[in-house]
């Protein structure tokens, strides 16, 4: 069971599709990177192709984590990231993160298909019991939209990170167990339908 979590599959619903990051992804992914308060809350922005290409071997030479790129459906153009890391397949747990999306298609549904469909892999393919999420603790966006997701907030990472400014962030902690997941899976299929 160990080695599946370490795999980069594909994954696909009706708006996004999530498929490993990589190289190849590079100017796709400097095209998504259309508004530089994207990457406010981030230590890595994406101005250029160096910064794009930097990103991802950043990303996908992380032996725990799986990069993907968030692909939309409809225009089959690369709209963002989106990554698993921290694995632990021991304590059968792991982190969503490292999100950003083109504001291109903020509020269109692309994010929260795309972690029902981390969640579904996550409970239900590698049966997980922990996932978790880290951001800043002055990102009111990230915040909302992780407790909207059904993640309980579970307090404050004193200086956990640094910011790009090199100042240090307190990280606010959210997560969610295998014990909410069966009444949480249903209530975010019907908003990821809308």
């Amino acid at each position: 069971m160990t080695a599946s979590w370490f795999e980069s599959p594909t994954l696909t619903g009706d708006r996004v599709r999530l498929e490993p990051l990589g190289v190849a992804h590079t100017d796709a992914l400097l095209a998504a990177a259309d508004d530089p308060a994207i990457f406010r809350w981030t230590a890595s922005p994406i101005t250029d192709r160096e910064q794009a290409q930097k990103y991802i071997a950043v990303a996908t030479d992380d032996p725990n984590r799986i990069a993907f790129a968030q692909v939309n459906i409809a225009t089959n153009a690369v709209v963002g990231t989106t990554s698993m890391y921290q694995i632990d397949p021991v304590n059968r747990s792991l982190a969503i993160g490292y999100t950003w999306l083109s504001r291109s298609v903020q509020g269109t549904g692309i994010n929260p298909e795309s972690k029902l469909l981390l969640l579904r892999h996550a409970f239900d393919q590698l049966e997980a019991v922990r996932v978790e999420w880290h951001t800043d603790e002055f990102n009111d966006q990230s915040r909302a939209a992780i407790a909207k997701l059904g993640a309980q907030f579970e307090g404050l990472l004193r200086k956990h990170r640094r910011r790009a400014d090199g100042s240090w962030r307190t990280t606010a902690l959210f997560a969610m167990t295998d014990d909410d997941w069966p009444t949480i899976a249903p209530q975010l299929e019907t908003r990821t339908r809308n």
